[in-house]
């Protein structure tokens, strides 16, 4: 999937990250009553993030619209969507699917086999898009002190 003609897809650069920050706290902050506590992308150090991994911003204009993390899998045959976000007031016009798009784009430019992701296993909402978007579910367990469902799908 193309971006839409209006948007742009480039890596992220450091006067971004106030604003990914800003999308993460308006998308995640309806969890913490279901989670207990803030989610992990809440407490995530994206100056960190964006010099250890690829952070990519979907923008209309000057304003970001999303974001995604990835990472290689240690097994180099998967690229790991470690977060995918998308600002609430823009969720539901496909830039989530825009972003799925880069990361397999990503992994068969990498030549891997497979992306992987998780989430919050009270996020349910969340659980449920992944499957519909072709993602197996492989495991749910305790990890890094959050319930997490643990997904992988097979690129063809």
């Amino acid at each position: 999937m193309q971006p839409p003609p209006e948007t742009t897809l480039a890596l992220a650069q450091p006067n971004d990250i106030p604003f990914i920050e800003a999308m993460v706290c308006a998308a995640y902050t309806k969890y913490i009553p279901r989670i207990g506590k803030p989610p992990g992308p809440m407490t995530a150090d994206y100056h960190q993030l964006l010099e250890t991994q690829e952070v990519w911003v979907l923008r209309l204009g000057n304003t970001i619209l999303g974001s995604i993390v990835l990472n290689s899998a240690p097994d180099h045959n998967a690229l790991s969507i470690n977060n995918l976000v998308v600002d609430p007031a823009a969720q539901g016009k496909g830039y989530g699917r825009v972003l799925m798009a880069q990361a397999e784009a990503v992994a068969r430019e990498r030549g891997c086999t497979a992306l992987k992701l998780f989430t919050n296993v009270h996020m349910f909402e969340n659980v449920g898009m992944y499957t519909r978007m072709g993602f197996t579910e492989l495991e749910r367990r305790l990890d890094g002190g959050y319930e997490r469902v643990f997904f992988q799908r097979e690129l063809v």
